[in-house]
């Protein structure tokens, strides 16, 4: 599957894993897709683009990754309008399953506040967690795809295929 779309897929990984992914769905997407790594550029590209992809890992006790948060102030002044974003997030739901995917969900809500339209949301069926900040309001989605590389690695390539091909469904219909 790939996309004539040009999509801004941006990440920061401290393990490698939300970095495997990034480079895993700009492989999928095809050559009008680009990586970013906020890490090392922030968010200075976003505006080059119509349609992103944002991948988040959530740390410790459901806290931001480090990069994330060193850079959240300036993600909070971002203007969105008109801009089309799909998240995915990783977690380990056995190890810290009373904060999975907690800062996907912060990520949604910052990103809702500057006038994103949110699109990829993901079934939480075939998940077994005590609470994330990142489910809808009937707790029946993730606000994106919930990766789980420590405890469910082997079902994510399925999840990824199928969840990208919601998302470029979704970012062609905006």
């Amino acid at each position: 599957m790939t996309t004539d779309l040009p999509v801004g897929v941006f990440y920061a990984s401290t393990t490698g894993n939300t970095e495997q992914i990034a480079e895993k769905i700009v492989a999928i997407l095809g050559p009008t897709a680009h990586l970013h790594d906020i890490a090392r550029e922030g968010f200075q590209a976003v505006d080059g683009y119509r349609y992103l992809i944002m991948g988040i890992p959530t740390w410790d006790f459901g806290e931001l990754q480090e990069d994330w948060a060193c850079h959240w102030d300036v993600l909070t002044e971002l203007d969105l309008q008109g801009v089309t974003v799909a998240l995915f997030g990783l977690g380990d739901q056995i190890g810290y399953g009373e904060w999975f995917q907690d800062a996907m969900g912060l990520l949604h809500d910052q990103l809702r506040q500057s006038g994103a339209r949110l699109v990829g949301y993901w079934p939480v069926a075939g998940y077994a967690f005590d609470a994330s900040k990142a489910l809808t309001p009937d707790q029946q989605y993730f606000v994106g795809l919930a990766l789980d590389e420590d405890g469910q690695s082997g079902l994510t390539d399925e999840r990824l295929e199928n969840w990208l091909t919601d998302v470029c469904n979704a970012f062609q219909d905006a």
